[in-house]
């Protein structure tokens, strides 16, 4: 995990591996947090607090633990002012993100609330770039947000009441939402480099402790539970796990991988979470819930497959200039 937090620049291939590992480690995160509201009664905000909370102790020192052992790498200089505001609107973003995950887990499963929210960040990614930074969307691009929206239509309107709740199809999109936020500023402030991603992780997980602190607080911060030390165990899986680790090989494989191969390699989250929740947990999924996932997924591999060719087109045009 040090290494992927102070390396400037990994290897395409180390890149792609740890893009596969954090994603499959994404997947984990939503079963262990199912285990936590069913042998406890923590909500979903202290939830998300503690695991942002044990993310940065972690973080924090295990780039400590790099810096007195060689040199950390720094990235251009960039002024102060904007460090901090990255700082804090990436911490923002990741605290809605984390916390309207969680909540969508625990309102309609994990299967579909992991897939919703996996699945309709990257199209509203895809959204947001056109609006914002005039990204064209293509054919494909169109193709895939109507697939995507084909697909949420069916999970909601398909799947029984036990299986597919609105609420937690709501707070999934609201996940989504804050996920495509939070990649679009990252994307718009990095565009001229000079911004270090490990230090991003690093602080944003502070930013979003001391976020949602308050609110913890007021849900109940210490769950209530037969079972302590077992909770515990869960929490501090989600605080290193799927937290600390896979996010650190995140930013670190994202940084040398094309985005349209990395929105491809995070289908492994919803994928290998909707493989949890059917063989470990007991969850069924119905017909229509399974159709609705596959047009889901399949919209989101689309539009990867779009935004590919339409770098490789662009490649060819700019090299005879």
């Amino acid at each position: 995990m040090s290494n992927a937090i102070a390396t400037p620049g990994l290897p395409v291939g180390r890149g792609l591996f740890s893009l596969i590992v954090a994603g499959i480690a994404w997947g984990t995160a939503g079963a262990a947090a199912s285990l936590v509201f069913r042998d406890s009664d923590l909500g979903p905000v202290s939830l998300s607090f503690w695991r942002c909370a044990g993310g940065f102790v972690l973080l924090l020192g295990a780039r400590t633990v790099r810096s007195r052992r060689t040199r950390t790498y720094e990235a251009a200089a960039e002024p102060r002012g904007r460090r901090v505001l990255r700082i804090v609107v990436t911490g923002v973003a990741l605290a809605v993100f984390q916390t309207a995950y969680f909540a969508a887990v625990r309102e309609t499963g994990l299967a579909v609330g992991t897939v919703v929210t996996m699945g309709s960040g990257p199209v509203l990614i895809a959204l947001g770039a056109r609006l914002a930074m005039a990204e064209r969307l293509g054919r494909g691009g169109v193709v895939a947000v109507v697939g995507a929206l084909a697909g949420l239509l069916v999970l909601v309107l398909g799947g029984g009441e036990a299986t597919v709740r609105p609420v937690g199809v709501v707070w999934g999109l609201v996940s989504g939402g804050a996920y495509a936020a939070m990649t679009l500023v990252t994307r718009w402030w990095g565009r001229d480099g000079g911004a270090d991603s490990s230090d991003t992780t690093v602080w944003a997980f502070a930013v979003v402790s001391l976020c949602l602190l308050p609110f913890a607080g007021a849900e109940g911060l210490v769950p209530h539970t037969a079972e302590p030390v077992r909770v515990g165990v869960y929490l501090l899986y989600i605080a290193a796990v799927p937290t600390a680790v896979a996010y650190a090989l995140y930013f670190a494989g994202a940084a040398v991988v094309r985005s349209a191969t990395v929105s491809v390699i995070m289908l492994l989250e919803p994928v290998s979470a909707a493989v949890i929740a059917v063989a470990l947990l007991g969850e069924e999924l119905t017909a229509a819930t399974v159709a609705g996932t596959v047009l889901m997924l399949a919209a989101v591999t689309g539009l990867a497959v779009a935004e590919a060719r339409g770098a490789v087109a662009a490649r060819r045009v700019a090299v005879p200039a």
